[in-house]
């Protein structure tokens, strides 16, 4: 016991573990390991960023994609799928509502759908910084090429996530179909961080094959490469993929995980996911209350979100976008915390902004 808690505090004061370290605190997680890591995770969120919780405008563009990744339901084998994508002019109707709204990130999120190129996506994102000039778009489109990243980033594009799913080769293979490849995977992540992007990596809580080592390279990866933003929910089965009987991955786990994250790299903006709403009817709040600081509303029209259905049963897919963000707030004042209208960027960290967090006990 004494062991993972001195590991626990080590972390919080040098922000870094050895790899089988990473994994002992896994491994022999309990409930006071638990509770000690929330707290320090907590603490330095607040020391960071106060009690504020920033929203990004979450615009799912199209559902069409060229891969066919075995966990996720808008596959490219999936028949079942009712795919559809947004127009450019209905895409920038979407932030000019959410700019009304208060949102001054907006992500736009989809599938490798080859009508997006960069002519298309450059000039969506053209048009946007034109309308909005205080906002920050981030794309999670997917891997491109290294000429296609820089031409968006010229366009004004200031984020891109990209989950890097595994810092595993191997169980990256057990996850994707032989036409993509873990090296390129995080050759993207380099290019991205080269050309200058805020870059956001992340990766699912409970995937078919995940153990323990595979969790602890994800941790170790995330520490030496920093990403400004990391995304982690848990794996929900979707029932037309191959992984449909495998079970979901747990609250307990990913919440864990998320103050792990916070204290590996403190200024992290870190999301709590519609994942973890999903699984939990306070799952989001609860992942607030791990460490997270960002949540995302969805602004796509109501009438495709239930078709970007990665996995199933997910939530939100009826409210309009000023109910939507009008429930998040309410629910974020409830436990605290304030939704507040900024672009969120990162904190600027230094290592003396975490001392007064360090080796807390219980």
């Amino acid at each position: 016991m004494n062991r993972i808690l001195s590991l626990v505090n080590k972390l919080a004061d040098k922000h870094s573990l050895e790899l089988s370290e990473y994994e002992e605190l896994i491994e022999f997680r309990n409930d006071e390991s638990a509770k000690l890591l929330r707290t320090l995770a907590v603490n330095i969120r607040h020391k960071i960023y106060g009690h504020d919780i920033y929203i990004r405008g979450l615009i799912e563009i199209t559902n069409i994609c060229k891969n066919d990744c075995l966990y996720c339901g808008i596959r490219k084998s999936n028949t079942n799928c009712e795919r559809y994508r947004l127009s450019p002019d209905e895409i920038i109707a979407c932030s000019d509502e959410g700019y009304e709204l208060g949102f001054r990130t907006f992500v736009l999120q989809g599938g490798e759908d080859s009508f997006f190129d960069d002519n298309i996506l450059g000039g969506i994102v053209r048009e946007i910084k034109a309308r909005h000039s205080d906002c920050a778009i981030t794309l999670s489109m997917g891997e491109r090429s290294y000429e296609s990243y820089k031409y968006l980033r010229d366009c004004g594009a200031d984020r891109y996530l990209l989950r890097h799913e595994t810092a595993d080769r191997d169980h990256y293979m057990k996850l994707h179909p032989q036409s993509m490849s873990y090296d390129n995977r995080m050759k993207c992540l380099r290019e991205l961080r080269g050309l200058g992007y805020q870059v956001g990596c992340g990766f699912m809580v409970g995937s078919p094959f995940q153990t323990v080592k595979t969790l602890a390279r994800d941790l170790k990866f995330i520490e030496e490469f920093k990403p400004e933003m990391c995304g982690i929910g848990p794996f929900i089965a979707h029932k037309d993929t191959p992984f449909r009987d495998y079970p979901s991955g747990t609250l307990e786990l990913t919440c864990y995980l998320l103050s792990i994250i916070r204290l590996i790299h403190p200024p992290v903006l870190l999301p709590s996911t519609t994942a973890l709403g999903t699984i939990n009817p306070l799952g989001r709040e609860k992942g607030i209350m791990s460490g997270a600081n960002v949540v995302m509303p969805n602004l796509s029209p109501v009438s495709v979100r239930k078709k970007y259905e990665l996995y199933d049963n997910k939530i939100c897919t009826g409210e309009e976008s000023a109910q939507c963000r009008e429930c998040l707030t309410q629910r974020m004042k409830s436990i605290g915390y304030n939704v507040v209208i900024s672009r969120g960027d990162i904190y600027t960290f230094t290592h003396e902004a975490s001392s007064e967090s360090a080796s807390v006990t219980l």
